[in-house]
């Protein structure tokens, strides 16, 4: 008897039938098929859709929303308002990924229920280049506290140039995390829809600044294809207003939950030091 399955995969689309079936054929492979697929055509107007539609007798579970083009964070707010698992993922058209890429965020889960996100590490996939390039070589697994958390998904300098020297196996992208749905409609989180970029940013560190609890294991399992023809490779002028507003609002984002953390962990000591001393009376 197949379980219910309990993490569903958002793939937002819009114009992508050069790289559509290659990111199908790797999740239609996954070690664990028990996931529900849920595509947000976004408006498409190439063969996208006709795309999509061949590969439903591929999933367990399929689903595509057809929807006039609104950008997207809109497609990817869609994507969340039709999700019913405990937990969710997204995934771009034109990447794509290992096998084992959702077996781990069901797994990650169980294995650390205390973690409200979960995250894994990625690759860099170039056209120019053979081979894939893990994002960074730095190692890094476990449970960690908010400021480190904050420190690995920070990425201040967003699209405005290659910052390798930053890089991190983490970031704010959200095709490599894993989020609870239940924090999300708690919360009423939604993706900025007046941004140009970094929207994945600012909803994944609003999101952890009202949770407790990281999980992030660096093994490389998510495919970032790198397109010179993607907006994130193409520098435009609306870039350098986004950045700066997006970044203002990250930044006093983490520093009012570190603020909240910093006197709710004082509040703690206080009481245990007073509990301490009425022992002592």
């Amino acid at each position: 008897m197949i379980q219910q399955p309990e993490l569903t995969v958002i793939m937002p689309v819009y114009n992508v039938e050069k790289y559509l079936a290659r990111a199908l054929d790797h999740l239609a492979k996954q070690d664990d098929p028990n996931f529900k697929l849920l595509i947000v055509n976004d408006g498409s107007t190439d063969s996208t859709r006709k795309i999509a539609e061949q590969y439903r007798d591929q999933f367990r579970y399929f689903n595509i929303i057809n929807k006039p083009n609104g950008g997207l964070s809109d497609a990817r707010n869609v994507g969340i308002e039709n999700v019913d698992t405990p937990y969710f993922t997204f995934h771009d058209g034109d990447d794509w990924v290992d096998s084992g890429y959702t077996a781990f965020f069901v797994r990650a889960f169980h294995d650390h229920p205390d973690a409200a996100m979960v995250s894994c590490g990625f690759w860099l996939d170039y056209e120019n280049k053979e081979g894939s390039i893990p994002a960074t070589k730095k190692n890094v697994h476990g449970m960690k506290n908010k400021l480190r958390t904050y420190q690995l998904v920070g990425n201040p300098l967003g699209s405005l140039m290659d910052n390798h020297f930053l890089a991190t196996p983490v970031k704010g992208y959200t095709w490599n995390k894993g989020y609870k749905l239940s924090v999300v409609k708690h919360n009423h989180l939604h993706f900025m829809s007046d941004l140009a970029f970094m929207e994945d940013q600012i909803f994944t560190v609003q999101y952890l600044a009202l949770t407790d609890g990281f999980y992030c294991d660096s093994t490389p399992l998510y495919h970032y294809w790198q397109r010179k023809d993607s907006m994130v490779h193409k520098f435009n002028l609306k870039m350098i207003p986004d950045n700066f507003k997006a970044n203002y609002f990250i930044i006093k984002t983490m520093i009012r939950s570190l603020w909240q953390e910093h006197k709710k962990e004082k509040g703690t000591k206080h009481e245990l030091i007073e509990a301490s001393e009425r022992d002592q009376r």
